[in-house]
């Protein structure tokens, strides 16, 4: 109850935040042409291209809380995963663009409505402080929220440089200022970017948590009165919360059947408590004949 009234709050705060990101982006697209600034106009495509990854992270937060199925035994959770992945591969798309216009510009610097410039960006600078506001207390629990919240914080900084750019071009009439701001917005995003794909694909690749020691956990639960060994082990994350973990465990001695259910109890707590996993399957084998190694597998000869 506790999880689904997280994400039901989860989703409200990402509703308030697409759709003020998407009032704000129309607001400065049509400012950009009106003021002839490329650093607004590409402000304005980058919240717009936001705005369309906050509803897709709105709508992946929906559909990850449909209960599962016989078709869909782990329910929809990795739905947020493939939400974050596009998002981030749609920002480095959206900055490689930025970056020929800005090319463009360079060669050719125009004449730019610095005042409509300025005006239009703070108020965007102000839209899209709300919004990080409102998504900052998620950001650590849920990495669909946290690849939304890079959007709206490049946006905030994006929002800074082109205040920046259009002072400097107010006083001093340094055009080639807005397509360097352009470039500098971009290469953080691409920055921002690239962290968010690396962790998704970890998670889709079904990957070792990087905080988890297999070795530690080996260790630790053959410490165990009753547990000789543990082999074939795989740990993944099926979402950025939730980890998973499954082993054959080799015990010392022919245990019954309640004797050996207290020894996975012990071995459940420990990795629960010390290492945050909190699905874990076990298999209990005595005398086994398959290879003793940590991740014994496709070799095994009785698998």
């Amino acid at each position: 109850m506790h999880q689904q009234s997280k994400q039901a709050n989860e989703g409200k705060d990402l509703f308030i935040s697409v759709w003020l990101n998407m009032a704000i982006s129309l607001f400065q697209i049509v400012g950009g042409i009106l003021s002839n600034s490329l650093a607004l106009l590409s402000d304005a495509l980058h919240n717009l291209g936001d705005g369309i990854a906050l509803l897709i992270a709105w709508l992946a937060n929906k559909v990850s809380q449909k209960p599962s199925s016989l078709n869909k035994t782990f329910g929809y959770k990795r739905i947020e995963i493939l939400a974050a992945l596009f998002n981030g591969i749609a920002l480095i798309a959206i900055s490689i663009f930025l970056f020929s216009e800005a090319w463009q510009r360079f060669n050719n610097p125009e004449t730019i409505n610095s005042t409509l410039m300025l005006v239009v960006a703070a108020i965007g600078l102000i839209a899209n402080i709300i919004s990080v506001l409102i998504l900052e207390k998620h950001k650590k629990d849920n990495i669909n929220i946290k690849a939304a919240y890079l959007h709206l914080l490049g946006d905030t900084l994006s929002s800074v440089a082109v205040i920046i750019g259009g002072v400097l071009i107010y006083f001093y009439e340094l055009y080639w200022i807005d397509p360097l701001v352009t470039v500098i917005i971009g290469l953080y995003i691409i920055k921002e970017s690239i962290s968010i794909i690396i962790e998704t694909v970890d998670i889709l690749m079904q990957s070792k948590p990087k905080d988890i020691d297999l070795a530690e956990i080996k260790n630790k639960l053959t410490k165990i009165e009753g547990i000789k060994n543990i082999h074939h082990v795989h740990i993944w994350r099926l979402s950025d919360k939730e980890i998973h973990f499954e082993s054959h465990v080799d015990l010392s001695q022919d245990f019954k059947t309640t004797e050996a259910s207290v020894i996975r109890e012990k071995a459940e707590a420990i990795l629960y408590e010390q290492f945050h996993i909190d699905h874990v399957t076990m298999q209990m084998e005595f005398n086994s004949t398959h290879i003793p190694d940590l991740l014994a597998g496709s070799k095994d000869k009785n698998h």
